[in-house]
């Protein structure tokens, strides 16, 4: 038996001390429209081809669930399809007031981004990467 192929990561959760405020973020600075909401501690987000949970961190877990380093997460990415749309998002999230990490680099594999952080400080990378951003999306099911 062969492994099946896997066609991307389609689906992130994010612990945040804030779910109204996270909710803000992804939907002002990424379009990404509400799914489902349970109650008020748990919020899924979709940008159409990608699912975004985000799940409020407990009061008395805050102090102790957030690792040495202040997340359990180094980054996660979301992919835009030329070099032009990474320097254009860039100044978008400037013009919005996000907090930039690294500027826009070209890396040696070819591919090209920046890194901003999202308000409870999670690493965010706007790529533009040869190979996947050439793909074409996933229909949007909304």
């Amino acid at each position: 038996m062969t492994a099946p192929v896997i066609r991307g990561l389609r689906h992130l959760a994010l612990r945040v001390t804030d779910v109204a405020r996270s909710r803000e973020f992804y939907e002002n600075l990424f379009g990404m429209r509400v799914v489902w909401q349970p109650d008020p501690d748990h919020l899924y987000l979709s940008s159409g081809t990608d699912n975004l949970a985000l799940h409020q961190i407990p009061a008395a877990e805050l102090a102790e669930g957030m690792g040495p380093h202040g997340r359990f997460m180094d980054h996660f990415g979301f992919i835009v399809e030329t070099p032009r749309a990474v320097n254009r998002m860039f100044e978008w999230v400037e013009r919005n007031g996000a907090r930039i990490v690294k500027p826009p680099k070209r890396h040696r594999d070819g591919s090209y981004s920046f890194y901003l952080a999202d308000p409870d400080g999670n690493t965010i990378q706007i790529l533009y990467e040869p190979r996947i951003s050439a793909l074409e999306p996933a229909p949007s099911k909304r």
